[in-house]
């Protein structure tokens, strides 16, 4: 199992917008059954630490290749991300396997 975290680095001041954008690109995904359960977040100014931050996270049973045979990507999501781009300073992903009970050692 694998914890999927993507951070977006956003234009100043839109955190917001991009956080509800991204929310609603991934539930068009989700929708489509291509992504399971997933949380965004966002800090814009109100908090300490890195500001005009966004994070997308979900878990997977295993890494795929968006350009895999067969994966028909829903047009929405892709209009959405084009949305998206335009208050996007920087991205990245990351993926981190998850410590589930068989994979613990003594």
């Amino acid at each position: 199992m694998y914890l999927i975290r993507r951070v977006y680095k956003t234009k100043p001041g839109e955190a917001r917008r991009v956080a509800s954008l991204v929310h609603k690109q991934v539930q068009i995904y989700h929708d489509a059954g291509h992504r399971g359960e997933f949380r965004v977040a966002f800090n814009g100014y109100t908090l300490p630490g890195d500001q005009d931050v966004v994070v997308l996270e979900w878990t997977d049973e295993a890494i795929m290749s968006p350009m895999r045979g067969g994966n028909d990507i829903p047009r929405e999501a892709l209009q959405v991300g084009g949305e998206v781009r335009q208050y996007v300073e920087s991205q990245r992903i990351e993926f981190l396997e998850l410590l589930t009970p068989d994979k613990m050692q003594s």
